[in-house]
């Protein structure tokens, strides 16, 4: 019978070999996923990054609220915006409960409520204001960290006259196309006078 040949091939004895060598050999994969994962996870660089990524949600939030709480709130005070930015919005397609006369919809969710079509033009422009606001805030922030820890955050860059990438201010020579950026191309360095 094709069943006890299985079973004459697969005794007791070497199926729990088998079983162990197999059991063995799992947990030195595992053990050695883990340990890789490990000395990853821990490295400085990486927990340096979680840091600063930790640190820049913050920041963020601190920046929106100074958009949509301080600086948003004056604007809303000019005379072609009669509401908060972020509640701007055009109608595209009115819904079935639309008031033509002078009110409308008055918010974004009783427009999409209805069924209509919006077109948030002020979202829009928050974001813009917001993505802005964190920007020049952490030009601010690295501007007084220079400043202070006399280590340069903010690389200035110049065009290279030759080849017209960007390279570093600082540059003497460019690393593209290796021309000499001090004039030194431009004198005649010939030892045979020109005629």
């Amino acid at each position: 019978m094709p069943g006890d040949d299985f079973q004459q091939r697969w005794s007791s004895d070497d199926a729990r070999s088998n079983l162990l060598d197999a059991e063995r050999l799992v947990t030195r994969k595992v053990k050695s996923i883990w340990d890789g994962f490990i000395q990853f996870a821990l490295r400085d660089s990486v927990i340096e990054v979680a840091l600063g990524l930790i640190i820049a949600s913050a920041f963020t939030k601190v920046v929106n609220s100074l958009v949509s709480d301080i600086i948003l709130p004056p604007l809303s005070l000019l005379p072609f915006m009669s509401r908060n930015l972020e509640e701007k919005f055009v109608v595209m397609r009115k819904g079935p409960h639309y008031y033509d006369g002078k009110r409308g919809y008055n918010t974004r969710e009783q427009a999409l409520e209805d069924g209509a079509a919006i077109w948030t033009y002020g979202c829009f422009l928050d974001e813009i204001i917001t993505f802005f606001g964190v920007g020049f805030a952490l030009y601010l922030i690295a501007l007084s960290y220079q400043k202070f820890t006399k280590d340069t955050i903010i690389k200035y860059t110049a065009k290279c006259t030759f080849c017209r990438k960007e390279i570093s201010a600082k540059a003497r020579r460019c690393p593209m196309c290796t021309s000499w950026l001090d004039g030194r191309e431009d004198r005649e360095t010939s030892a045979i006078p020109a005629q």
